[in-house]
């Protein structure tokens, strides 16, 4: 399907190289230049608990939100909105601290900490805010978190639900998160955190890093390098203890879940998406080969034809996909 792929950028043409000082993080790259390159064709904003949210609002119909993960952005469902935006009205944001977002402030200008109660007010107020009162919620990573935990608490409102590699399960962070446990790294990040860090962390979360497109990389690089975002970095990783979290509310759900997981996943086990299928009644699951934590960025098309089938299905009724497996 022409135009879905957005990772197969060609990489004929080279990025003009970053003065050294960026390159090894020493400066940040501004709010203003973050929103002047990676704001597109539908970006709106809006002000919640502090920040100029980033969200992009494409299409009409039932409400789908789009939630990314850990140190992403809404960029990451590119490759699958246009194509879901002519039957359903999407909405993809930017969680903060990431993407052009950013931290979230107090009312002295301080950076708040993003553990799991600030980002249960932050995506309430934000649903309230646009007056999305029913919807389907598609999560990534912490994204699914956020979304399968906004279904425990709000019953009524979510008519189906999408979990991508999602967290939630007792597990060790990956290497490039867990550094930031080190008291020793969140002061330094801030103001020294080379590029080849961020390079060698964003190749990770791919199956495949071949199908990394260079500008994409550089997007990861730059929002990572993102004013405010190391510093909120460093206060949110020390909260992210998934032993606290009570996964047994996964067995109350009754809405119609669908996870997706990519077998190469490094970030998060690939064997968590049984666990969720197991614990959220009547749930489906697709495995995909050769795809990494981040599979609907990684191929697209593979994803959306799963997803257009899950959707397409009244809620009332159960749809059978074919699960495909390593």
């Amino acid at each position: 399907m022409a135009g879905i792929d957005t990772t197969q950028t060609a990489h004929s043409t080279p990025l003009p190289r970053r003065p050294l000082a960026a390159r090894l993080g020493i400066t940040s790259v501004p709010r203003d230049v973050l929103r002047r390159r990676y704001t597109q064709r539908g970006s709106k904003f809006v002000n919640i608990m502090g920040a100029h949210v980033h969200y992009v609002e494409e299409g009409s119909g039932e409400p789908l939100v789009m939630i990314h993960g850990f140190a992403s952005s809404l960029h990451t469902w590119d490759g699958v909105c246009a194509e879901l935006a002519r039957s359903y009205r999407v909405i993809r944001l930017d969680l903060p601290p990431f993407g052009v977002t950013g931290p979230l402030r107090n009312a002295a200008g301080a950076i708040e900490t993003m553990d799991m109660p600030t980002y249960r007010r932050f995506i309430d107020t934000f649903m309230q805010v646009l007056g999305i009162h029913r919807a389907t919620l598609i999560g990534n990573s912490l994204g699914g978190l956020i979304s399968w935990d906004y279904a425990a608490r709000h019953r009524d409102a979510v008519e189906r639900l999408v979990l991508i590699d999602s967290a939630g399960f007792p597990m060790k962070l990956p290497i490039y998160i867990g550094l930031f446990n080190s008291a020793l790294v969140r002061m330094s990040a801030p103001w020294w955190l080379p590029e080849p860090i961020i390079k060698s962390a964003v190749r990770n979360v791919y199956g495949d890093a071949r199908r990394l497109a260079a500008p994409v990389l550089r997007r990861y690089i730059e929002f990572f390098h993102g004013e405010g975002t190391r510093t909120a970095i460093g206060k949110m990783v020390p909260t992210l203890d998934f032993a606290d979290l009570d996964t047994g509310v996964l067995r109350t759900l009754d809405v119609p879940t669908l996870v997706l997981w990519g077998a190469k996943d490094r970030w998060i086990p690939p064997a968590h998406a049984a666990e969720f299928a197991q614990r959220i009644p009547g749930a489906q699951s697709v495995m995909y080969p050769g795809l990494g934590h981040i599979p609907m960025e990684e191929d697209p098309a593979r994803v959306l034809d799963d997803l257009r089938t899950f959707l397409a299905t009244d809620a009332k009724d159960t749809v059978s996909l074919k699960p495909v497996t390593a």
